[in-house]
């Protein structure tokens, strides 16, 4: 299993730089998710050619490896316009992904859950221009359902990277959203099997408690999804149950820490969260 830092709390770390900073926390792989200086969320990417080479040599100094590339494009709608653009984006993210030597890409469904049909539809146009090159590039593509996307629950999600038929798309569980994709954490890891390659680690509280109104937003009726990223044991995911559950699958993938509540402190989160990963890996065995 490989565990990997997204260091989006670390953003404001030079690119350069990014790579001794994550090795100095006692990580060895990095999950390169949106920066401004990078690959900024929905928009075209920004790095070039001469700034993915220098990354790669800090990578190289620093002996991490980027274990995967995680971009943000409204490639699912509903706007045909913004759909178009996606699509143009991820061309250009994916040769980014190659020229660095990395072979995974996980990202989300994206559209809107009020529009489900629709986006679904406009996501199999941008599956029909791009799945061929990720295929013909050898590079996997990992999906995860995420609060507010036109697919949030997980067994539907599994069912949907099923339909889509390609051994280079597979799942990714998001820890955090657990109680945004159904609540059964070890159900639908179980239900995905070998599609599970890929999992985020956060904790995060249950939103339906109390009978709904563990969180009170406002205008009533809003449908805002409530949920958080925070540190191992700070929320109600049940750790064990996951971890133990990963050590029955015979979990092999990426582990990805994505914990975003806690910028003020962010390498000690980042350690927090390594040393809870090696406790609980080493209790359930899925080291």
């Amino acid at each position: 299993m490989k565990i990997a830092l997204d260091p989006y709390m670390l953003r404001k770390v030079p690119l350069l730089d990014l790579p001794r900073v994550v090795a100095d926390l006692g990580y060895h792989h990095i999950e390169m998710s949106p920066r401004d200086d990078f690959l900024p969320f929905f928009v075209h990417p920004r790095v070039d050619k001469a700034g993915v080479a220098a990354f790669k040599r800090a990578l190289a100094a620093a002996s991490v490896e980027v274990a995967s590339v995680l971009p943000l494009y409204r490639w699912s709608g509903p706007s045909e316009d913004e759909r178009q653009a996606a699509v143009r984006y991820w061309k250009r993210a994916i040769e980014i992904t190659v020229d660095l030597g990395v072979n995974v890409m996980n990202s989300e469904f994206n559209g809107r859950p009020s529009l489900p049909d629709e986006c679904e539809a406009q996501f199999w146009r941008s599956m029909e221009e791009l799945l061929p090159i990720f295929e013909r590039e050898g590079v996997r593509l990992v999906l995860e359902p995420h609060p507010d996307d036109f697919i949030e629950d997980g067994l539907a999600a599994v069912n949907m990277i099923r339909g889509i038929d390609s051994d280079l798309v597979s799942f990714l569980y998001c820890a955090p959203h657990t109680f945004h994709q159904g609540g059964d954490l070890e159900a639908i890891m179980r239900y995905a099997g070998p599609l599970l390659t890929q999992v985020h680690i956060a904790d995060s509280f249950d939103f339906r408690g109390s009978s709904g109104l563990r969180y009170i937003v406002n205008p009533p009726g809003s449908t805002a999804r409530v949920h958080q990223h925070l540190d191992i044991g700070q929320g109600e995911v049940d750790w064990d149950v996951f971890f133990r559950t990963l050590n029955e699958l015979d979990f092999d993938g990426i582990a990805t820490v994505c914990v975003f509540a806690w910028e003020e402190r962010a390498e000690d989160s980042a350690r927090y969260n390594l040393s809870q990963i090696s406790q609980f890996t080493q209790k359930h065995g899925s080291a």
